[in-house]
Protein backbone atom coordinates (compact mmCIF):
# COMPACT_ATOMS: atom_id res chain seq x y z
CA UNK A 1 0.00 0.00 0.00
CA UNK A 2 2.91 2.50 0.92
CA UNK A 3 4.07 1.90 -2.69
CA UNK A 4 1.02 2.58 -4.47
CA UNK A 5 0.87 5.64 -2.24
CA UNK A 6 4.18 6.94 -2.83
CA UNK A 7 3.74 5.97 -7.24
CA UNK A 8 0.91 7.74 -6.79
CA UNK A 9 2.08 11.46 -5.31
CA UNK A 10 4.52 11.31 -7.47
CA UNK A 11 2.87 10.53 -10.67
CA UNK A 12 1.46 13.29 -12.49
CA UNK A 13 -2.66 13.57 -12.54
CA UNK A 14 -4.83 14.01 -15.33
CA UNK A 15 -6.95 17.45 -14.73
CA UNK A 16 -10.10 15.14 -14.46
CA UNK A 17 -8.57 13.05 -11.38
CA UNK A 18 -6.93 14.16 -8.14
CA UNK A 19 -5.70 12.21 -5.32
CA UNK A 20 -6.58 11.84 -1.50
CA UNK A 21 -3.26 11.10 0.16
CA UNK A 22 -4.91 9.51 2.92
CA UNK A 23 -6.46 6.85 1.42
CA UNK A 24 -5.13 6.94 -1.82
CA UNK A 25 -8.28 7.36 -3.31
CA UNK A 26 -8.72 8.51 -6.82
CA UNK A 27 -11.94 11.38 -6.90
CA UNK A 28 -12.71 11.74 -10.61
CA UNK A 29 -15.04 14.02 -12.40
CA UNK A 30 -17.16 11.79 -14.34
CA UNK A 31 -20.91 13.67 -13.41
CA UNK A 32 -23.54 14.15 -10.91
CA UNK A 33 -22.78 12.09 -8.02
CA UNK A 34 -19.08 11.06 -9.51
CA UNK A 35 -16.24 11.06 -7.13
CA UNK A 36 -15.52 14.70 -7.92
CA UNK A 37 -18.96 15.63 -5.63
CA UNK A 38 -17.81 13.58 -3.16
CA UNK A 39 -14.89 15.19 -3.21
CA UNK A 40 -16.00 18.34 -3.15
CA UNK A 41 -18.33 17.21 0.37
CA UNK A 42 -15.08 16.30 1.47
CA UNK A 43 -12.74 19.50 0.78
CA UNK A 44 -15.78 21.54 2.47
CA UNK A 45 -15.88 19.57 5.61
CA UNK A 46 -12.93 19.75 5.79
CA UNK A 47 -12.44 23.46 5.34
CA UNK A 48 -15.36 24.17 7.16
CA UNK A 49 -14.04 22.28 10.42
CA UNK A 50 -10.53 23.42 10.34
CA UNK A 51 -12.18 27.17 10.60
CA UNK A 52 -14.61 26.25 13.35
CA UNK A 53 -12.01 24.43 15.53
CA UNK A 54 -9.59 27.53 15.02
CA UNK A 55 -12.51 29.88 15.91
CA UNK A 56 -13.06 27.60 18.93
CA UNK A 57 -9.38 27.61 19.98
CA UNK A 58 -10.01 31.63 20.19
CA UNK A 59 -12.83 31.61 21.98
CA UNK A 60 -11.28 29.61 24.32
CA UNK A 61 -7.99 31.76 24.47
CA UNK A 62 -9.89 34.35 24.93
CA UNK A 63 -12.25 33.02 28.23
CA UNK A 64 -8.30 32.23 29.88
CA UNK A 65 -7.60 35.67 29.05
CA UNK A 66 -10.05 37.07 31.47
CA UNK A 67 -10.61 33.92 33.69
CA UNK A 68 -6.60 32.83 34.05
CA UNK A 69 -7.58 33.43 37.88
CA UNK A 70 -10.71 32.02 38.62
CA UNK A 71 -11.63 28.30 39.75
CA UNK A 72 -12.82 27.96 36.43
CA UNK A 73 -9.49 28.54 34.55
CA UNK A 74 -8.58 24.66 34.63
CA UNK A 75 -11.46 23.34 33.19
CA UNK A 76 -11.59 26.17 30.64
CA UNK A 77 -7.43 25.12 29.99
CA UNK A 78 -8.83 21.66 29.74
CA UNK A 79 -11.49 22.06 27.14
CA UNK A 80 -9.34 24.58 25.25
CA UNK A 81 -6.51 21.50 25.20
CA UNK A 82 -9.04 19.52 23.22
CA UNK A 83 -9.85 22.36 20.47
CA UNK A 84 -6.74 22.62 19.85
CA UNK A 85 -6.03 19.17 19.50
CA UNK A 86 -9.25 19.33 17.01
CA UNK A 87 -7.80 22.13 15.22
CA UNK A 88 -4.02 20.02 15.34
CA UNK A 89 -6.10 17.23 13.35
CA UNK A 90 -7.67 19.35 10.99
CA UNK A 91 -4.39 21.11 10.18
CA UNK A 92 -3.17 17.79 9.11
CA UNK A 93 -6.39 16.84 7.33
CA UNK A 94 -5.55 20.33 5.01
CA UNK A 95 -2.43 18.85 3.75
CA UNK A 96 -3.27 15.15 3.51
CA UNK A 97 -6.55 15.91 1.53
CA UNK A 98 -5.09 18.78 -0.10
CA UNK A 99 -7.86 21.40 0.84
CA UNK A 100 -6.82 24.81 1.31
CA UNK A 101 -8.23 26.64 4.69
CA UNK A 102 -10.50 29.50 4.26
CA UNK A 103 -8.73 33.05 3.60
CA UNK A 104 -11.32 34.20 6.20
CA UNK A 105 -8.76 32.67 9.01
CA UNK A 106 -7.80 36.04 10.37
CA UNK A 107 -11.52 37.06 11.09
CA UNK A 108 -11.75 33.48 13.00
CA UNK A 109 -9.34 34.54 15.19
CA UNK A 110 -10.69 38.00 15.97
CA UNK A 111 -14.26 36.67 16.19
CA UNK A 112 -13.47 33.65 18.36
CA UNK A 113 -11.25 35.96 20.92
CA UNK A 114 -13.60 38.34 21.28
CA UNK A 115 -16.72 35.96 21.49
CA UNK A 116 -14.76 34.10 24.09
CA UNK A 117 -13.31 37.27 26.08
CA UNK A 118 -16.65 39.32 25.54
CA UNK A 119 -18.53 36.46 27.44
CA UNK A 120 -15.97 36.30 30.22
CA UNK A 121 -16.14 39.41 31.10
CA UNK A 122 -19.57 38.73 31.68
CA UNK A 123 -18.32 36.49 34.63
CA UNK A 124 -17.82 32.42 34.88
CA UNK A 125 -20.97 32.12 33.90
CA UNK A 126 -21.03 33.89 30.71
CA UNK A 127 -18.08 32.14 29.94
CA UNK A 128 -20.12 28.66 30.40
CA UNK A 129 -23.32 30.14 28.36
CA UNK A 130 -21.23 31.01 25.55
CA UNK A 131 -19.30 27.38 25.59
CA UNK A 132 -22.69 25.71 25.84
CA UNK A 133 -24.49 27.73 23.08
CA UNK A 134 -21.86 27.62 20.61
CA UNK A 135 -20.97 23.61 21.77
CA UNK A 136 -24.62 23.04 20.93
CA UNK A 137 -24.18 24.29 17.25
CA UNK A 138 -21.26 22.52 16.86
CA UNK A 139 -22.36 18.97 18.32
CA UNK A 140 -25.14 19.40 15.54
CA UNK A 141 -22.87 20.50 12.87
CA UNK A 142 -20.96 17.80 13.55
CA UNK A 143 -23.95 15.30 13.01
CA UNK A 144 -25.41 16.70 10.14
CA UNK A 145 -22.01 15.90 8.15
CA UNK A 146 -22.09 12.34 9.51
CA UNK A 147 -25.55 11.76 8.16
CA UNK A 148 -24.01 13.83 4.86
CA UNK A 149 -21.03 11.38 4.48
CA UNK A 150 -22.74 8.45 5.18
CA UNK A 151 -25.25 9.17 2.38
CA UNK A 152 -22.58 9.31 0.06
CA UNK A 153 -21.05 6.14 0.55
CA UNK A 154 -19.05 6.09 4.11
CA UNK A 155 -17.10 3.04 3.43
CA UNK A 156 -14.99 5.65 1.27
CA UNK A 157 -14.49 8.21 4.28
CA UNK A 158 -14.82 6.09 7.50
CA UNK A 159 -11.95 7.26 8.78
CA UNK A 160 -13.07 10.95 8.39
CA UNK A 161 -16.47 10.20 9.74
CA UNK A 162 -14.49 8.40 12.68
CA UNK A 163 -12.60 11.54 13.76
CA UNK A 164 -15.65 13.67 13.30
CA UNK A 165 -17.82 11.56 15.51
CA UNK A 166 -14.89 11.70 18.21
CA UNK A 167 -14.84 15.10 18.16
CA UNK A 168 -18.49 15.76 17.79
CA UNK A 169 -18.68 13.39 21.36
CA UNK A 170 -15.79 15.92 22.62
CA UNK A 171 -17.72 18.83 21.97
CA UNK A 172 -20.43 17.58 23.67
CA UNK A 173 -18.70 16.99 26.68
CA UNK A 174 -17.78 20.27 26.80
CA UNK A 175 -21.66 21.17 26.30
CA UNK A 176 -22.55 19.39 29.46
CA UNK A 177 -19.69 20.69 30.86
CA UNK A 178 -20.96 24.29 30.76
CA UNK A 179 -24.35 23.59 31.75
CA UNK A 180 -22.93 21.86 35.08
CA UNK A 181 -21.07 24.57 36.09
CA UNK A 182 -23.66 27.23 36.02
CA UNK A 183 -24.61 28.46 32.28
Amino acid sequence: MAAVCSALRSSALSSTSRVCLFSCQTFSSLGPGSDLARRKMVEKIIRVDHAGEMGASFIYQGQMSILKNTKSAPLIQEMWDHEKAHLAKFEELLVTYQVRPTVLIPVWKVAGFSLGAGCSLLGEKGAMACTVAVEALVTKHYDDQVVEMVANNPALDQDLIDIIKQFRDDEQSHHDIGLQHGA
